[in-house]
């Protein structure tokens, strides 16, 4: 068994009841299409039983880096905000990284939940040794058509409220389909969903349990190429990497080269295991058909293989998880401890 050594804190979790912060660090979305972000509120409330608490940034577009970092600040400060929750991602959330003061946060770790563009955010937690909780956006999964689903809602019940060790399992249907949020109805109709075929090994037969680092595979690259918040290489020993990538659907190619970087700067190597979610296939500006989507989702699977057959060619890897991208989405405790068992090829979370 390869093991890492914890210096991470759980933050407290809420308890229903109680208030939790919804914030937009990246997009106001909110403000472009109030009613399934209302929708997500409603869920909050009626699903999990909190209180959800908005901030002045929380509804507008394109509001400015210092009060976006403001009202971050605020909601850790807040001792009655048991957790934090982002409204969706976006693609600018790393110059928000330099207004963030460190000091106050670490005094007040808080559960942050959030994914895509809001992985700057869970690097950012990762370095202060506070877990955080990669999924869960307001508006994409809580806000979703027709009701929410049971299994993101499990999923997401076990981050919010437990601190124990939860078996993670593939759902059994998923879409990368996502509805029209301009058509009304978004917030009633069902999106289309597809037989999910479940999880691919690669040199599977070993227990391998360690603390987690990664989150969305663009926003990764952009700290590849500032270098501004990452660690040192040998900060990530023994640590398992989880990757996502977004509706951009990046190619094959990028996938690859972004992965020999990270073997060539000597920190693919550190991570003894791999987990890898199904990417989205999909898009409103690309709608593929089902063989498109599937030589898409093979050919991002074959180009991982590659860069870990020549730079990490030992590394335990798992491919197609319900993570990032996708619905029904499994939330991924960042910085928290994963245990995979490649002899049983089972994998379990603590959160």
């Amino acid at each position: 068994m390869v093991t890492h050594s914890p210096r991470f804190i759980y933050p407290n979790k809420p308890r229903p009841g109680d208030r939790v912060a919804i914030l937009s660090p990246s997009m106001g979305l909110p403000a472009v299409f109030p009613a399934v972000y209302e929708q997500g509120l409603r869920r909050l409330r009626e699903v999990f039983d909190l209180q959800p608490v908005e901030y002045p940034t929380t509804r507008t577009m394109n509001a400015p880096l210092q009060e976006r970092a403001r009202d971050l600040h605020a909601a850790f400060a807040d001792t009655s905000i048991k957790a934090i929750i982002a409204s969706i991602g976006g693609e600018d959330q790393i110059k928000l990284l330099k207004y963030l003061a460190p000091e106050l946060i670490a005094a007040h770790p808080k559960p942050f939940f959030g994914y895509s563009d809001n992985t700057n955010l869970h690097v950012f937690l990762w370095n202060l040794g506070i877990v955080s909780y990669h999924g869960g956006s307001v508006m994409v999964h809580f806000g979703r058509g027709g009701h929410m689903h049971p299994y993101t809602v499990a999923s997401l019940r076990s981050a919010l409220f437990e601190h124990e060790e939860v078996e993670i399992v593939p759902a059994p249907e998923y879409t990368d389909e996502p509805l029209d949020w301009a058509r009304s109805e978004a917030l009633t109709q069902q999106p289309r969903m597809f037989p999910n075929t479940g999880w691919s090994w690669l040199n599977e037969g070993r227990i391998i349990e360690g603390i987690t680092w990664g989150g969305n595979f663009e926003v990764i690259d952009f700290h590849l190429r500032t270098s501004r918040y990452l660690s040192p290489p040998d900060a990530y020993e023994g640590a398992i990497l989880y990757l996502e990538t977004s509706e951009e659907l990046p190619s094959a190619t990028y996938v690859y080269r972004v992965l020999v970087c990270m073997g060539e700067r000597g920190l693919l190597q550190r991570f003894p295991a791999v987990l890898v979610a199904r990417p989205q296939a999909w898009s409103f500006q690309c709608p593929n058909t089902t063989e498109d989507k599937d030589r898409f989702t093979s050919d991002q699977e074959e180009a991982i293989r590659d860069a870990l057959h020549e730079y990490h060619p030992q590394a335990l890897a798992v491919f197609n998880l319900d993570l990032g991208h996708t619905d029904p989405q499994c939330i991924i405790p960042n910085g928290g401890r994963i245990r995979i068992d490649g002899v049983e090829r089972r994998i379990y979370a603590t959160y």
